[in-house]
């Protein structure tokens, strides 16, 4: 009787003292204030450009700017009244475009630029957001001139030696022809 009693108690204990691993603890943990705080000097630095493009665009009283839903402002310089095509997903479109600073000085002109081949939405281009999205309001045949900020221009990396970083520009787009897809 008392063999059965010790192996009894023995299994319980046995039962008992199973238990599953405990996760180890971080020895340091991340309070995420960096990734707060880059949104806050974000948001800053575009509010500070946008003031500057509004104070810029309220100077030109001879211009019609138009606000983009994407965030930056355009104008037309040749319009086109006649057609409706505009570029959609998986069209090729041909174009060529410079990039200024907004005073007006080139950093990248058209001749160095070249006409361009651009699949929309679909192509690995090296092209900055503003002018991808800016395409996509265009006709064949339209120059537009847009003003992008930072964000949607070259934004925190700029470009080596011709642009520093967070600078809004302002790109003249010419669209010479869309080539729909099937």
């Amino acid at each position: 009787m008392l063999y059965k009693l010790f192996y009894s108690t023995l299994f319980f204990a046995l039962i008992i003292s199973c238990k599953s691993p405990e996760a180890r603890r971080p020895v340091q943990s991340a309070s995420g204030t960096f990734i707060k705080e880059s949104a806050e000097r974000n948001k800053k630095i575009y509010d500070e450009e946008k003031s500057y493009i509004e104070k810029m665009m309220a100077n030109d009283s001879t211009t019609d700017y138009i606000s983009s839903e994407n965030g930056f402002w355009y104008f037309y310089n040749k319009r086109d009244t006649t057609s409706t095509e505009k570029p959609d997903l998986g069209d090729i479109v041909k174009f060529s475009y410079n990039i200024k600073d907004l005073n007006g000085s080139i950093i990248l002109s058209e001749e160095e630029n070249g006409v361009q081949q651009y699949k929309v939405d679909q192509s690995n281009q090296d092209l900055i957001s503003g002018v991808r999205e800016g395409i996509k309001l265009m006709k064949a045949g339209e120059t537009v001139t847009f003003l992008f900020p930072s964000y949607k221009a070259f934004g925190y990396y700029g470009i080596e030696a011709k642009l520093g970083t967070n600078i809004p520009v302002q790109s003249t787009i010419t669209l010479h022809s869309i080539e729909q897809s099937n």
